[in-house]
């Protein structure tokens, strides 16, 4: 089958609802038996692959966003980041961005962020006169914070494709993960002070001092996870275990958002989520073990060559790839499928891997929030009852922002190495 059908058939498959994982692998399982190759070989290479240290973060990453959102955690730290810039006008939307930044460093999921966020803030800012779609457009775009800052579930499955230190993916993420939350400050602040927000009343000295407390054992599980990652303490699967098993103690004992008996259940709700990750990452991986033994990624190296792309050219082209793909497709989908392909291209360009890790993240990003499938989008109507439009009118302006984002980070590498480079060398 010609690579060109190939595509065909898997657009075709999306197109009808085929979910994604079931897209792959019945294709996958075609190519194969069209090859010849015994099917025998399909489980073994799941094995082979997901026998693998790095992807055991996933499930307690999952785990411990699950009982952040249901556990009363991300309340706790939305309280302590409204004590903080509350005051501020628009400060509810200011809130968001500074809460999402630190459920981020937690979750590693930008739905779960999204959602956990959206549920609180959202008839929060409409109950004091926000426009409904400002409010959307705020907590989607601040829930995308969740890929990009670390931890990070997309990250942590670009390290397995790429076999690349998950460490310095975390680390390269920092520096334009801030600098996206600064971006949304800053044009929240012109937005707010053009349309007159209200100021919320600063809180007493004594308030102020005990939402902080109350805020301690939420604030603790960041440092838990990159402090523990970066001291060398623990690796990024113990980091997630940990993670996990704070999040459960929190939310049971001190915000008893969830109670012993609930635990069972939101754990199977994790179990869930992480389940439909890894049949998407196994419909992947056989699909990409198909690309490289047809011969596709030495072809594509070799046609790249061939053209004289210079490494700019390229970055573009595949930007604008990622984000036409990124309104059809889920985001591990994304990866999955273009990763193994592009690899084989970075040396020979002289890109480093870790910097198009984050080039890849930022576009993914986007595709959370870039119509018509953008997941992040659904989330925010269903806990709204809002339309999709509204929505959507809500995100535009962010879209523009992490476009110009997008574009910083693709051209100026240091963004993403700098940090890295200075903790762990060249």
């Amino acid at each position: 089958m010609t690579p060109i059908l190939v595509v065909g058939a898997l657009f075709s498959f999306l197109a009808i609802g085929l979910p994604i994982f079931l897209a792959l692998g019945f294709l996958s399982l075609v190519l194969f038996w069209e090859e010849g190759m015994p099917m025998i070989a399909l489980p073994q290479l799941f094995l082979d692959h997901l026998n693998s240290l790095t992807l055991i973060a996933i499930p307690f990453f999952v785990m411990a966003a699950t009982f952040m959102q249901r556990g009363g955690i991300a309340k706790a730290l939305i309280d302590c980041a409204q004590a903080w810039v509350g005051s501020m006008r628009g400060g509810l939307a200011l809130v968001c961005v500074v809460a999402t930044t630190i459920f981020a460093a937690i979750s590693g999921s930008s739905v779960a962020t999204a959602l956990a966020m959206g549920t609180i803030l959202v008839p929060a800012m409409i109950a004091r006169n926000y426009e409904q779609h400002f409010a959307l457009g705020v907590v989607g775009a601040s829930g995308t914070l969740g890929i990009l800052i670390p931890p990070s579930l997309a990250m942590i499955v670009f390290a397995v494709i790429a076999e690349e230190s998950v460490p310095r993916l975390f680390l390269a993420g920092v520096i334009p993960g801030l600098m996206q939350a600064g971006f949304f400050i800053i044009y929240i602040m012109i937005y707010c002070k053009i349309k007159d927000y209200p100021k919320e009343p600063g809180l007493p000295r004594d308030q102020f001092f005990k939402v902080n407390v109350h805020a301690i054992p939420a604030l603790s599980i960041p440092v838990i996870i990159l402090g523990g990652i970066y001291s060398g303490i623990v690796t990024v699967s113990e980091a997630a275990g940990v993670a996990a098993l704070v999040s459960i103690l929190a939310s049971v004992f001190v915000y008893k958002g969830v109670t012993l008996r609930e635990v069972p259940g939101v754990m199977a709700e994790s179990i869930k989520i992480t389940a439909t990750i890894v049949f998407i990452i196994m419909g992947a991986l056989a699909f990409g073990h198909w690309i490289t033994g047809a011969g596709i990624a030495d072809r594509l190296v070799q046609f790249v060559v061939d053209q004289n792309l210079k490494a700019w050219q390229f970055l573009l082209f595949m930007n604008i790839m990622m984000l036409v793909l990124g309104m059809f497709l889920e985001v591990f989908a994304v990866i999955l499928i273009t990763v193994p392909l592009v690899l084989p291209l970075l040396e020979p360009l002289g890109i480093s891997p870790i910097h198009y890790a984050i080039i890849v993240t930022v576009n993914m990003e986007l595709a959370l929030i870039s119509p018509p499938i953008g997941l992040n989008l659904y989330v925010l109507s269903s806990i709204s009852s809002a339309s999709i439009a509204t929505v959507i009118k809500g995100i535009l302006p962010f879209i523009i922002i992490m476009l110009i984002q997008l574009g910083l980070v693709t051209y100026i590498p240091e963004l993403s190495l700098w940090l890295p480079e200075l903790v762990y060398g060249k």
